[in-house]
């Protein structure tokens, strides 16, 4: 592991185990390192195991938060009120920032993501629904991974509520990652 990525936690941190996602509190002076600064979340190694760190809580880690960016983006998208539906491109792009933290690569082009829906709501903006599905079905990241993918989801202009249910029909394989996901993965 480069020294670049070689961290002492200068405070307490909540952290999901990967792949259990049971979350647990890593200690101030703890010595990790940084495999994965992907979707603005760490994923990090230390002598207990694999963990992933929220980007809200980077300063642990003597990062820059990415969620200040965010932040500040989707404060600027938020002060213009869409005229219509959210567009489903800018959905996809936005679940394209989702990323299993032990894999490099987005749930989109892991071919996660099996359907996207939009539909108008009672009290206004959009429902976004989508459905999508694990590498493994024992994998206990699921619930992060589609809270993520969620959050992501509501963030873009006109959408109300998004709701993501994770299903397992049609069960995944490795033919469903796109081809730059393949490459990403060394696979082509």
């Amino acid at each position: 592991m480069s020294a670049d990525n070689h961290r002492t936690l200068t405070r307490e941190v909540e952290a999901t185990v990967i792949p259990a996602g049971d979350k647990i509190n890593l200690p101030e002076g703890m010595e990790v390192d940084i495999t994965h600064r992907l979707g603005g979340n760490f994923t990090i190694v230390c002598d207990y195991g694999m963990f992933r760190i929220l980007g809200k809580d980077a300063d642990a880690l003597g990062e820059d938060s990415p969620d200040a960016a965010a932040a500040e983006s989707d404060a600027a998208a938020a002060s213009t009120e869409p005229s219509g539906p959210p567009e489903e491109g800018t959905l996809w792009e936005a679940l394209k920032t989702v990323y299993d933290p032990e894999i490099p690569v987005n749930i989109v082009d892991l071919g996660l993501v099996y359907s996207l829906d939009i539909a108008p709501r009672e009290e206004g903006g959009y429902k976004v629904s989508v459905q999508m599905t694990l590498t493994a079905p024992g994998c206990g990241m699921g619930p992060a991974i589609a809270e993520d993918a969620r959050i992501r989801c509501e963030s873009v202009p006109g959408v109300g509520e998004a709701q993501v249910d994770i299903v397992w029909d049609p069960p995944w394989n490795q033919d469903m990652i796109s081809e730059d996901g393949k490459m990403e993965l060394g696979l082509i």
